[in-house]
């Protein structure tokens, strides 16, 4: 079995409110590595509050981190991503050069306002996908937008991936995260979790709990295609089935 993957951690260090220093990232690579993961890919916010906007300085921290993983023995394979947010910006970027995609290109990571509705949802998401790319909406359990029943499912026959923050499962992010996120896991929602880390402290402990519980709820079979399957194959670039049920 191939280790697990991550498409949603913010371990370049520097650039946003994931990690600060060289040292955080590290230290959060081997507690990732110590989990069972063997790839990451790395998605620092693309925004413009954060050094993170400029891919130049993303690549740059980037080419660092692979160089002091290496150094200091951590076997963790870096991909790129970027975690974008659901706005005209972004929008109007896709299609060009100037788009953070994720991995070899088929898919983009987007995350939604998580206090304000967006009624206009599923056209978005149909503009998305005009431009040749799926849609991967991360931590759907932690938006406003979500609590409207079927919203999820219907987000998902748009055309949509869901990628679970699995700290939602925990109680993490409070109870309605948790209680959304362990519906839309028992719905079928999910097309692949993530860990969403964004510091060293403590990180074994509660991703390790978090994994475990979703071990727990869906099995080894279906954590595994969770965990490994799905984001390896989004991170590819290869074609990726979602569906309800």
């Amino acid at each position: 079995m191939s280790g697990l993957c991550d498409l949603h951690c913010h371990l370049v260090p520097g650039v946003d409110d994931g990690a600060r220093t060289l040292e955080d990232a590290v230290e959060m690579a081997r507690a990732l590595v110590d989990l069972g993961f063997t790839t990451v890919a790395p998605s620092p916010h693309a925004r413009p509050e954060y050094a993170s906007h400029s891919r130049q300085v993303v690549e740059e921290r980037l080419a660092e981190l692979r160089e002091a993983l290496a150094r200091a023995g951590v076997k963790l394979t870096l991909g790129t991503n970027a975690e974008n947010f659901l706005d005209e910006a972004f929008l109007r970027v896709l299609g060009t050069p100037e788009a953070r995609l994720l991995g070899a290109g088929r898919y983009v990571l987007v995350e939604l306002p998580y206090t304000s509705p967006v009624p206009t949802l599923t056209d978005i998401l149909f503009r998305i996908r005009l431009k040749g790319v799926t849609p991967v909406l991360a931590h759907p359990e932690r938006s406003l937008e979500f609590e409207r029943p079927g919203r999820a499912a219907e987000a998902v026959r748009a055309g949509a991936l869901l990628q679970l923050d699995v700290g939602a499962l925990t109680g993490r992010y409070g109870g309605t995260a948790r209680k959304l996120a362990r519906t839309f896991l028992e719905e079928g929602l999910y097309a692949l979790g993530a860990t969403d880390l964004h510091g060293p402290v403590g990180a074994r402990e509660w991703v390790g709990k978090a994994l475990g519980e979703l071990r727990s709820r869906v099995g080894e079979r279906a954590f595994i295609r969770l965990m490994a399957t799905s984001p390896g194959r989004l991170l590819a670039g290869e074609p990726l089935e979602s569906g309800v049920g």
